[in-house]
């Protein structure tokens, strides 16, 4: 494939790209994760800063950018992985855990990429019959999903080359709107501040948008891996940084806008109503935004998906012919998902995905620190696809005990519809586990494996790119 042609479709999956064939500037970073966070999701997420925390207008805005700026921090760092190794994330994981080591988060994520993907084209249906109920909500899905597959088919530039006209056109939309809804708001008197503001609820809702941040951790190297070695972690962390806080605020604004105007009206339904003769071609397009959001998932999933398989095969060379069965075997799984389950059950998995991410929560941390801290990016890529782990072996014990530790320290303070921890509901709903993971496995982990020392980073070159079929 070539790094300006979209018309060829990529051939590259889980092998390093070699620095000659490595195109783009970090700015594509922005555009990418601007896009993907202006949806209908995110709007509905920051609505919640009012709805379920109960606070005001200045306090939910507050909290959704402290929430928004901390947890696209620690996305964003992982983003300056793919860069200096070239690889996808959940490949660069061996080098934290061991080739098997690696195994439960590769498979958690999987989960959480076939979650989203339903989830992304569920609501594409469920809006366009919404604004259009004589439109069924399924061929909608399964259009959408097509379109998801096909997209996530052609590859990485493909999606970063759609994620910059997304960007374009949702970014204006969303400020139009806002402004639209900002010029006729009638809030009531105490809205703006509430009727009582308490810190379990503020941080309550910092912690949502933390989370929705955090969620987005093991997708950045996959679209940041093209990147010449020269743009450095700076540049790659800033772009990512700035589009993922900046693309989520946004849409979480409006949505507190929405909630504090109509507290007992779906915020959907306000944002339609609101629009007048405007929500119909308004729905549509950001509907369509849905197609290349839901590919991101597609595409991430493809490529873990192949890391699983190629776990108990290393001796496999997945190539263009492999990564196409992926995609069109994880967009099929989302459409049918989709297609064919009720709202209640949908609403019950997506619950199941957000534990799903409290497992990802110490991955992330321990990723970071031994990345950072302890290697300082140093890594023995070759060994990455070797069949027994290369220096990283089949398991690194103290990794894996900090994880199990990191697991279990979050679970008094989970929130979710299907569990909510004791000390969770001290807190009245407070969902702080985030908080607790990370601050228990970073200097756990550092303890625990400060005298690894991995062997230098081998160039690009000598693992080999250039996957059969």
């Amino acid at each position: 494939m070539t790094g300006h042609d979209i018309s060829y479709i990529e051939s590259d999956t889980i092998y390093p790209i070699p620095e000659n064939r490595r195109h783009g500037t970090a700015s594509s970073l922005f555009s990418l994760w601007f896009g993907n966070n202006v949806k209908f999701l995110t709007l509905v997420t920051g609505s919640l800063a009012v709805s379920a925390f109960h606070l005001g207008v200045v306090p939910a805005i507050a909290a959704l950018v402290a929430g928004n700026v901390i947890g696209a921090a620690l996305m964003a760092a992982h983003a300056a992985q793919g860069p200096r190794l070239g690889v996808p994330q959940m490949i660069q994981s061996r080098g934290q855990f061991g080739s098997y080591g690696a195994l439960l988060a590769i498979g958690v994520t999987l989960l959480i990429y076939v979650g989203y993907t339903t989830s992304g084209i569920a609501v594409a249906g469920n809006a366009i019959h919404s604004a259009f109920p004589a439109v069924p909500s399924t061929p909608v899905i399964v259009t959408s999903g097509l379109a998801a597959m096909v997209l996530a088919i052609m590859g990485h530039d493909a999606i970063h080359r759609s994620a910059r006209i997304i960007t374009i056109c949702s970014g204006i939309i969303l400020s139009l709107c806002t402004l639209k809804f900002l010029v006729g708001m009638k809030l009531p008197d105490h809205a703006l501040w509430g009727n009582g503001f308490t810190l379990r609820d503020f941080v309550g809702a910092l912690s949502v948008a933390a989370l929705w941040q955090i969620s987005y951790a093991p997708y950045v190297s996959d679209y940041s891996r093209y990147l010449p070695v020269r743009t450095g972690p700076s540049a790659a962390f800033w772009a990512t940084w700035s589009g993922a806080a900046l693309g989520s605020c946004l849409p979480m604004f409006l949505g507190v806008i929405l909630g504090a105007e109509a507290p007992s009206v779906d915020v959907l339904t306000t944002f339609s109503t609101g629009l007048g003769v405007f929500s119909h071609p308004i729905v549509v397009l950001l509907t369509l935004t849905l197609a290349c959001n839901a590919a991101i998932d597609v595409y991430g999933g493809m490529l873990v998906g192949i890391t699983l398989v190629h776990t108990f095969l290393p001796g496999w060379r997945p190539g263009q012919r492999a990564r196409i069965g992926f995609c069109v075997l994880l967009a099929f799984s989302g459409i049918l998902a989709a297609a064919g389950t009720a709202s209640t059950f949908l609403h019950s998995y997506m619950n199941f995905l957000f534990l799903m991410l409290y497992i990802l929560i110490p991955w992330s941390a321990i990723n970071l620190v031994d990345y950072y801290m302890i290697r300082r990016g140093e890594y023995d890529v070759k060994s990455f696809f070797q069949p027994d782990g290369g220096v990283y072996g089949y398991f690194n014990t103290r990794a894996l005990f900090a994880y199990l530790v990191g697991i279990i320290v979050q679970i008094p303070f989970v929130v979710s519809d299907l569990y909510t921890g004791p000390v969770a509901k001290m807190l009245g709903g407070a969902d702080l586990s985030w908080f607790v993971g990370l601050a228990v496995v970073c200097p756990l982990y550092f303890f625990l494996c400060r005298d690894n020392v991995a062997a230098q980073a081998l160039p690009m070159g000598d693992v080999g790119t250039h996957a059969g079929s």
